[in-house]
Order: C-alpha cells, then structure tokens, then sequence
C-alpha cells in the first residue's frame, strides 16, 4: 500500500476525530486494560529531563511529565487538530511544549544526542517506516537515553472471539486465530464512521528494529492490569479477552 496514502488516511482521520479522543490513553496509562505507570515507574524521576513525546495527541502524557518537574518538553504529532488541543491543553494548566506537526518518519528540526526520553503512548504503530523511526528516535535520545512505547498487542488483532451461525453470538467463551500472527500486510479498519489504515507487526520485529537501532532492551511488559485479572461477574467481551491474552504491550529501551 502506499506510503502517502496511508498517511493522509491516519490524517485526515485524526483531525477529524482529535475531540473523541481528548484525553485517552495517555499517562499514567500505557494502554487497555493493562498495568499503568503508577505499577510500572518505567520513567522514574523526570524532574530537570528533556523528553520528546512521538505522537503526542492531546497533551495528557505531556503535563503528566510536567506535573513532575520536566525541563523541557517536545511533542510530535500528525494531526493539527492534536497539536492545537494538546497546546491548548498545556496552557491552560500553565505549561508549555515545544510542538511539530509532522508524520514521525520526515525531517524535522529537532536536535539530536538531545533528550533524556523519548517515548510514545500507544503511537509507535502508526509508522509507516518502523526501523526508520527508531533510527531516527535513537538519533534525538543521548548515549544511554531510554525509550518508552506502548501500543496494541499482536495478537490482540489475530485472536477473536468464536461465534456461531448467527454470527453475533459469542460460543462458550472461545477464542480463535482470525489472521496469521506473520501477516505484516497494511490493513484498512473502518472507525466512527471514517476509516484508518494500520499493520500488524510480529513482535519479533520490534525487538528486532530496536537492536538494529542501537537500543537494548531493559523491560518488556504484557501484563494486563489487576483489576481486569480480578473480575469475576458481568465482565465485558474484552476483559474476559484481556483475561486469557495481553491487549496491549509496552517496551522500555536504552541508547547504547
């Protein structure tokens, strides 16, 4: 699928529906029914840091790093939609980032052997140039600089949940493989009311694009949260999921 296509696609949709968003998945938050921040301290202490965030959405991980003394903030994002809710955001609660409009894989005037982190809360995936992005990200990051990302599990998007011939009808709580986990194919997904267009990388390949860039990974996290782990009665379709599999999966790496 083409490059310019799939970004005007992703796009077009996040300044569409930047507003749906406001406030989603962001820190403490690293995803779905999964283990948080406050569980995690994947960051530790950012007080005095410089910290790039790559697709930044509406600023909620931003002031979450400001709220603990950050020195300077950068964030990334595609949507000029984003961009003016996560500017307006930090404003309103006396903070301020420095913003780029931008796909993650162009040329940027960002400085590099620059930031202590750099990170993404369930953005990573968005790229259409995996060890491009990483490369570039290992660029911005000084030696020994961490790297923090979150985003969908890769068999959340292969299991599904076994239905019988009405098709609407879950059977005995099974879940099957829809998709092959090695197809890595471009796939168009239809969302309140508008569409994206997203892939579904291995793992491996994750792991794998990192080491090319540099990085060792330190932590690697599939956990889903307590809370979900816990539930016993009128749970939903996905907690009864996120019970048998991880929805989500967070990687923390360092900057040789």
């Amino acid at each position: 699928m083409d490059r310019d296509e799939i970004l005007k696609t992703n796009k077009t949709y996040w300044d569409s529906n930047a507003d749906l968003w406001f406030g989603t998945t962001a820190l403490p938050e690293y995803g779905v029914k999964f283990v948080t921040e406050d569980d995690l301290h994947l960051f530790g202490d950012v007080s005095g840091k410089k910290l790039l965030e790559i697709c930044c959405g509406s600023g909620h991980s931003l002031k979450y790093h400001a709220d603990k003394n950050a020195s300077e903030l950068w964030g990334i994002d595609i949507s000029h939609k984003q961009i003016e809710n996560a500017d307006a955001y930090l404003k309103e609660h006396g903070y301020t980032a420095k913003f780029i409009c931008s796909p993650m894989e162009a040329d940027m005037d960002i400085p590099t052997n620059y930031f202590d982190f750099v990170y993404s809360i369930y953005g990573i995936g968005w790229t259409t140039n995996l060890q491009g992005i990483f490369n570039k990200i290992a660029s911005y990051l000084k030696k020994d600089g961490i790297f923090i990302f979150s985003w969908h599990h890769t068999l959340n998007y292969c299991v599904a949940w076994s239905c019988n011939q009405r098709k609407d009808v879950i059977e005995n709580d099974t879940l099957i493989f829809s998709k092959s986990y090695f197809d890595e194919s471009y796939f168009t997904m239809p969302v309140d009311g508008s569409e994206i267009i997203l892939c579904n990388r291995k793992i491996s390949t994750y792991i794998n694009a990192l080491a090319k860039a540099g990085f060792v990974v330190e932590q690697m996290v599939e956990q889903s949260d307590n809370e979900t782990m816990e539930a016993v009665r009128d749970v939903s379709d996905k907690t009864k999921k996120a019970k048998m599999l991880p929805i989500s999966f967070c990687i923390k790496a360092r900057k040789l």
